[in-house]
Parts: C-alpha cells; structure tokens; sequence
C-alpha cells in the first residue's frame, strides 16, 4: 500500500470511535441503528455465545470469549475507543464457563466479592473500563428516544385497582433491586403472583399464567434496582414484553419512566393497542396520584 494511503487508514483507525460490547436482545441493534443513523464511528466487540451473529454482519467487529479480558482490552484499544456502551444482555455465567485469561484473574482477585450478583458484576466491569480510559456511557445516551416515557402511553388506561397494584409492585421491586435479584413483580388484585430471578421478564410472565385467579387482570411492574448504575443495565421492554404479557393474559405493564429502555417502541404500543393493553411510565407524581 502507498505511504498516502497507509496514512489515510491509520488515520481513520485513530478516529474516536464509540466501542458497542454487545450482549443479547434487542438493544444492541438499536444503539448500532443510531449510530448509522447519526453517521457516528462504532465498533462492536461481539461476545462468544451472548452477541446476535447477525448484529456484527458487515459492521466492525471482533469476537472474543466472556473471559478474555486482557483479549478485549487490547482490542478496543486497538481500535480506537474512546467511549463505550454496554448494551444488551447476558446471561449470569459459572466461573467454569468465563475460563478467565491471565488479565481477567487479576480481575477477580481485585474485586473479590463486588462481583457477586448481577449489578455486583457490570459496576465492577464498569469501573475496570474507566480505569482502563475508557468512558462508559449508557445506552440511552448512545441512541436517542429509548428512555421510556412518562405517562399513560396507550388508548386504554389501568383501572384504579391495577393502580394500586402498580403502587404496591413498584415497592415491593425495590426491596428485590435492593438485594440485586430482580427487576419485575407480577401482581393480581393485590396478590404477588411472582417475582423475577434468573429467569427474566418474559420468563417470569409465562409462570405468572398459571396463577391467575379470577378477576381484573395481573399486571407487571418493572423498575430499575435503586442502587443500579444507570449507564449499565436498565430494564428494557420492547414488543416481545408486550406479546409475552398479552399471550400470559396481563391487563397492563408499567415500568419506571426514565429508569428503562423502551424498544420498538411504535409497535409495541401498535400491538398492545390492539388488544387492550395497557402501557404506563410511571414516576413519583403518579404513585402518589394512585394512592390519593
């Protein structure tokens, strides 16, 4: 290659680029859509078995497995990251399965047990990357309009008993964020049919059908944990919530406005329109207004 052109492309590998580690769900495709859209340099580091193969197809990337920490540093260096996301999903491994290279011993001596949990994990992860340079940011500040929204955002509104136990949901989600376990309850009447562990919202959902008594409809409430990072890991809903609720039989969702993402989010409110549904971001003024 000419000295002219070597120089063009170290200079366009030096550019400040925003470093996407992408995990599962739906997420990471719309932080990649922004930066398309807004023509802003990225680069995805894609982890073995987490990241979507097809979320990498044709866009900048490298593949490297959850453990190789040293592996990944050096390649977002590399690459000229100066900024990163954490974007997606990713299911709570054994140790036994993450087979941590030499840097990422280092890691888990230092930190001990911080990284118990999930949150205990991604703020360990999280301060690691700043101590390496790097500056996270979270995702809703890499692609705009994923925040959720304050208010009633569908025709069909709670009935005054789901508002009640919105109320109730949304403190009873604290208390399980306070113990870094979940993020969703599921409540019926004033009944908890179920709180969310490992296994995820849609997952928690699904239970919840067979729980069901007669009567209003159960309702989910999902919030972030209080003590949560809020540039990594918001809850997320998107359409699949929306249909997993809707097949389960739930009168509604209300998550936390401005403490989620909200994905596809047109057409989940599209979808959940269509068969009564409703979607509500809920902030302080509202649970108030609910109790009065």
């Amino acid at each position: 290659m000419p000295e002219k052109q070597k120089s063009k492309a170290a200079s366009a590998k030096k550019q400040p680029r925003l470093g996407i580690i992408a995990g599962g769900g739906g997420l990471p495709y719309a932080v990649l859509d922004s930066c398309i859209k807004n023509k802003k340099p990225f680069f995805i580091l894609a982890i073995q078995g987490f990241t979507p193969p097809d979320l990498v197809e044709d866009q900048p990337h490298e593949w490297v497995r959850l453990g190789a920490v040293g592996q990944a540093f050096e390649i977002l260096h590399n690459e000229g990251v100066t900024d990163i996301v954490m974007a997606g999903s990713l299911r709570r491994p054994s140790l036994q399965e993450i087979r941590p290279d030499a840097r990422g011993m280092q890691f888990f001596a230092k930190y001990g047990a911080e990284i118990l949990g999930d949150d205990g994990l991604l703020r360990t992860v999280s301060k690691e990357l700043a101590e390496e340079g790097f500056n996270v940011i979270g995702a809703h500040e890499a692609a705009e309009d994923l925040l959720m929204p304050q208010g009633l955002l569908t025709k069909k509104g709670p009935h005054a008993r789901h508002k009640r136990d919105i109320v109730k949901g949304w403190n009873i989600a604290g208390l399980l964020g306070e113990a870094d376990v979940g993020q969703s309850v599921v409540l019926q009447e004033g009944l908890v049919l179920g709180l969310e562990a490992i296994e995820g919202t849609d997952e928690l959902m699904k239970r919840c059908t067979a729980l069901r008594r007669a009567g209003l409809l159960p309702v989910l409430v999902k919030r972030a944990k209080p003590q949560q990072d809020r540039r990594i890991d918001l809850p997320a809903i998107g359409l699949a919530t929306v249909e997993t609720a809707r097949d389960a039989g739930f009168a509604g969702i209300a998550v936390e406005a401005g403490g989620a993402i909200f994905l596809e989010r047109k057409t989940a409110l599209k979808a959940a329109d269509k068969v009564g549904m409703f979607v509500y971001g809920v902030a302080e003024k509202d649970l108030k207004e609910f109790q009065a």
